[in-house]
């Protein structure tokens, strides 16, 4: 007799419904951060079992827009890493100035901090002007958030250390203005960010970039998706387009001569040919 895991299937129902009722496809997520999620969900709840979970999601809507958002992703920080974005700013930024235009993809943007330290690294490097950033996440919500470009004041100590870090050229408070509710950054800094909602499970290219930054999304994404993804950004970029990925990810692809290592330390990688 074939002995089946019941948590698993019930972890299985679950996903499926989602899918079903909304069209976010979890399933190839990784296992053990969904279950983490689901439990979390669960004890919150004083919910006694997955399936009464699944059963909860089908009647109330609006639990059910409780749990997708349990399953977004939305950890970032300005110039997060700031070794990445002083790696970027030293060793791509001088191969794109020969661009007429820079098309840069920020996939899994979440609440828009690293879009917008981009912003502030491209404009000060002269690039702001021809640069277009397409910051996108499968969270509507994270979006709307990200568009309105507020910071909570207790952040900006944090995102002023990391700025300079990253190689800043100036004062990071030029880039905002602060009252007892929070940091504005600069509305400048919107004018070529285009803020939307795409999903990397199920939604397919929307146009040709020079960058893509996809940083600490793919941690949480099984083999099968991962290779999906990397596919999905390859045919997205450029010949010689660069992809940035989070400190512990990496290219993981059935086919990796499609990506070469620029610099393998800040997870840097190059699309194979040199014609930008």
């Amino acid at each position: 007799m074939v002995v089946f895991n019941k948590e698993e299937m019930e972890l299985d129902l679950l996903l499926l419904a989602i899918y079903r009722l909304t069209g976010f496809d979890f399933r190839k997520y990784m296992r053990s951060s969904i279950m983490r999620r689901v439990q979390n969900r669960l004890s919150l709840e004083k919910l006694s079992s997955i399936t009464s979970l699944t059963e909860k999601i089908i009647h109330d809507e609006t639990f059910l827009l409780k749990v997708l958002s349990d399953f977004s992703i939305n950890v970032t920080e300005m110039f997060r890493d700031p070794s990445f974005f002083k790696a970027f700013r030293e060793d791509v930024v001088p191969l794109l100035r020969d661009l007429p235009e820079i098309r840069v993809w920020h996939a899994g943007c979440s609440t828009g901090e690293e879009a917008y330290s981009m912003a502030i690294l491209l404009q000060e490097e002269g690039l702001g002007s021809r640069t277009k950033i397409y910051a996108t996440d499968m969270n509507e919500n994270v979006i709307r958030k990200a568009e309105q470009g507020i910071i909570p004041l207790q952040k900006m100590q944090l995102y002023t250390k990391n700025y300079m870090s990253a190689g800043g050229k100036k004062s990071f408070s030029e880039y905002y203005k602060a009252d007892s509710e929070g940091a504005y950054l600069n509305s400048s800094l919107k004018d070529n960010i285009i803020f939307a909602q795409h999903n990397l499970v199920t939604d397919g290219s929307f146009n040709e970039f020079h960058i893509i930054i996809c940083r600490n999304v793919l941690i949480y994404f099984g083999l099968e998706l991962q290779q999906q993804v990397f596919k999905l950004f390859n045919d997205s970029l450029s010949p010689g387009g660069f992809l940035g990925l989070g400190s512990k990810e990496s290219i993981r692809i059935e086919d990796p001569v499609l990506f070469e290592n620029f610099n393998i330390q800040e997870k840097l990688f190059r699309k194979k040919s040199r014609n930008l």
